[in-house]
């Protein structure tokens, strides 16, 4: 029988779970998608995550559940908020979830999970040193990972660069707002991860986010020293992602 686990994905438009096969990653249920409740506050985010984990059938309680969250996340608390409610800042987010669900689960940064299922699973699966994971959307998320080990809550999308927070440049709602072409985004990309390169010296960057789908329009017009790969797992990296680490944080498991 497959070493399954559950990951839940909680975005600011909406949220979905799926059961994950740990060996290959294959998501062995229907992925179940939700829309985030308007105003994304703690109680009513919370519920939608019970209704998934209800509607996926999962009553065996020695079954790994993992959920990742738009944040940065220290001892189960989160510390910030992104497309959600300003209340997530300082809450203590896991101990909620657990109480609802009525089982321990493991909290996860959505960028993070991310960037450990491209490990496990994806574009970086047995790469050696360091990888950085960026997703480029409303902002740019990252995860670094390195010889297979995750680093959390690394926020690498707010590099300063010329005197402004970069993701305010470089992300794709820039790109949108600003109505850049490929190449004149490009050129913002280049100065963001010419700069990523300068401090952390990876051997892998890996490009998500829904704007990876286009990759062939913007990758090669980037000149970096590391290899830049878009992302395999789109859509459902933060499932995979968030299943996985899960199970490896489950001693029992």
């Amino acid at each position: 029988m497959a070493r399954t686990a559950v990951g839940i994905d909680i975005g600011g438009t909406g949220i979905k779970g799926a059961i994950v096969d740990l060996d290959s990653g294959e998501l062995l249920s229907d992925r179940i998608k939700k829309s985030t409740p308007e105003g994304g506050e703690p109680d009513a985010i919370v519920a939608v995550v019970q209704q998934i984990v209800d509607e996926l059938g999962l009553d065996d309680a020695s079954v790994p559940v993992g959920v990742c969250f738009p944040a940065a996340i220290m001892d189960g608390k989160t510390l910030s908020a992104a497309n959600v409610s300003k209340k997530w800042i300082g809450f203590e987010a896991e101990k909620l979830f657990e109480t609802t669900l009525g089982r321990g689960i493991h909290f996860v940064n959505d960028a993070d999970a991310a960037g450990y299922a491209e490990t496990r699973f994806g574009a970086a699966k047995d790469v050696k040193g360091l990888v950085i994971m960026t997703t480029l959307g409303t902002g740019i998320g990252t995860a670094l990972i390195n010889d297979g080990v995750l680093i959390v809550n690394a926020e690498l999308g707010h590099l300063e660069i010329g005197g402004k927070d970069y993701e305010t440049k470089a992300s794709f709602a820039a790109k949108e707002r600003d109505d850049l072409s490929w190449k004149h985004w490009a050129k913002r990309l280049q100065k963001y991860y010419s700069h990523l390169e300068a401090l952390l010296y990876p051997r892998l960057i890996i490009v998500g986010g829904g704007v990876s789908k286009h990759h062939d329009e913007f990758l090669p017009l980037l000149d970096l020293r590391a290899e830049i790969v878009p992302a395999k797992l789109r859509n459902n990296a933060g499932i995979m992602g968030a299943a996985a680490l899960a199970a490896d944080s489950n001693p029992a498991f």
